[in-house]
């Protein structure tokens, strides 16, 4: 996950997975929440959904610094499901995201560690199925160039790995474009360069914006 101080990891789309252990299914839904509410709406909808099942556990954090976590062990021995699923979501880097872990009972008993481990397991399990992305922080702000150099100017763009968020062609080229923080400075630096600084640049505004080139987990 991106360490940039500028940019955090949220669910883009959730996943589901499954495991087998010592006959008992361990089922994970992942999806992705921005607020409790629709956390616990989310988790009141699996065990509608899953309401044979012996225990669905679950697990969300909420806030790009995890403001808010919760974890329930729905009746298995404490610390051995809600706990570790907790920890996995956590630990993957992922913001704004619940999961539930329906557990049907093999008859087989897994012990402490079994549980722990089986839990853990069906949760990377759903994360090899969700969509992220990174919300990044930046600015926002429009480009105008002369057509004779409006290929300097997409070329730099395309070396940054930015795509103008919407473009105009009259008598002139606008092109609006959205950063991060940490790659302003720069970006402006380079365009000026390659134009020798003919390309003007309006006012720069604040915004936060979803970089859909997040990955599968």
């Amino acid at each position: 996950m991106a360490e940039n101080k500028d940019i955090y990891t949220v669910l883009l789309e959730g996943g589901r997975g499954e495991i087998e252990e010592k006959k008992s299914r361990f089922i994970a839904n992942i999806r992705p929440v921005s607020t409790e509410e629709e956390a616990v709406s989310f988790i009141a909808e699996m065990k509608k959904k899953y309401w044979d099942a012996r225990h669905n556990c679950s697990a969300f954090i909420i806030g790009r610094n995890n403001e808010l976590s919760r974890c329930s062990d729905d009746g298995e021995p404490g610390g051995t499901a809600g706990r570790p699923m907790l920890e996995v979501i956590t630990g993957s880097g992922i913001h704004n995201i619940c999961v539930v872990v329906t557990r049907y009972f093999g008859g087989i008993l897994l012990g402490t560690g079994g549980l722990v481990r089986a839990y853990s397991q069906a949760v990377k399990e759903g994360l090899s199925n969700c969509v992220t992305g990174n919300v990044v922080t930046g600015y926002e702000f429009e480009i105008t160039t002369d057509y004779s150099d409006i290929s300097k100017v997409l070329f730099t763009l395309e070396k940054a790995g930015i795509s103008p968020a919407d473009s105009s062609y009259t008598d002139n080229v606008k092109l609006s474009v959205k950063v991060s923080e940490g790659a302003y400075d720069s970006l402006v630096k380079s365009i000026t360069e390659a134009t020798g600084a003919r390309a003007k640049f309006s006012e720069k505004n604040l915004c936060s914006f979803i970089d859909k080139g997040g990955s599968q987990t």
